[in-house]
């Protein structure tokens, strides 16, 4: 018996994703990356993004909301065909996935009520504060590296909620989501952001191996450059965050 058996189109994660005719996409509630409009559809620079890599696979997208702690799990047990969700690229997913060329740049920040803002600027001061952050979240890690303690939340959503309503001091949430979310004119006005506490970027996951990482970085250079990227982050006011392709 030969000792591998499958065809090569087989072991191709594209041929398996066209066969089936969906690419599932699994993210997180986390604007502007991936939210959901009015009707219910789900929408963002991620979202409407990953419509147009489908549709360059001529597959239908399907959007699973995942436990962000259970993402690799996912993408191994084939729930899911890829993480794409404003992911930071860690070494526990380059281990973990195959990870596509970075697309965003981004950091961790704190997050807190403009009128105490001024007294926590460093580092140093933040450690009397009682924090929220979404589990497993490379806002998680940081905390974690600082020592400080925190409540585990569902989503980055919900920390910011924790702060709004006085539940929690402040939180560690994306730089691109404080962006978008935080300070005049947006959903939360009375909150803004001090330290930020490192740099990082973004990256979409396919399975170890998988060919649809090839795939992808060459979609994604193929809209850069036809001015897509451009125009969809726009859309959502993450365009100082794009990578240059």
């Amino acid at each position: 018996t030969p000792v591998n058996s499958e065809t090569p189109a087989a072991e191709s994660d594209l041929a398996y994703v066209q066969d089936k005719g969906t690419l599932i996409v699994g993210m997180t509630d986390f604007a502007p990356m991936d939210y959901k409009d009015d009707s219910g559809e789900w929408i963002g620079f991620d979202a409407d993004m990953a419509k147009a890599f489908a549709e360059s696979l001529g597959v239908d997208v399907e959007f699973l909301e995942i436990n962000w702690d259970n993402k690799l799990m996912e993408l191994d047990t084939k729930g899911i065909d890829v993480i794409w969700n404003g992911m930071t690229i860690t070494d526990e997913v380059t281990e973990g996935a195959s990870v596509s060329e970075p697309y965003c740049n981004n950091g961790q920040v704190v997050v807190l009520p403009a009128d105490k803002a001024e007294d926590y600027e460093t580092v140093e001061s933040l450690s009397g504060l009682n924090f929220a952050v979404e589990n497993g979240s490379a806002g998680a890690a940081q905390l974690d590296a600082l020592g400080l303690s925190y409540v585990a939340k569902t989503t980055q959503a919900d920390a910011l909620m924790e702060v709004a309503s006085g539940a929690s001091d402040a939180c560690v949430i994306d730089l691109l989501m404080a962006g978008a979310m935080i300070g005049e004119g947006t959903s939360y006005p009375e909150l803004t952001y001090t330290v930020q506490l490192n740099s990082e970027e973004y990256g979409v996951a396919f399975r170890k191996g998988s060919d649809l990482t090839e795939a992808f970085n060459s979609f994604w250079k193929d809209a850069y450059d036809a001015g897509t990227v451009m125009e969809v982050a726009t859309t959502y006011g993450v365009q100082e965050s794009v990578i240059e392709k």
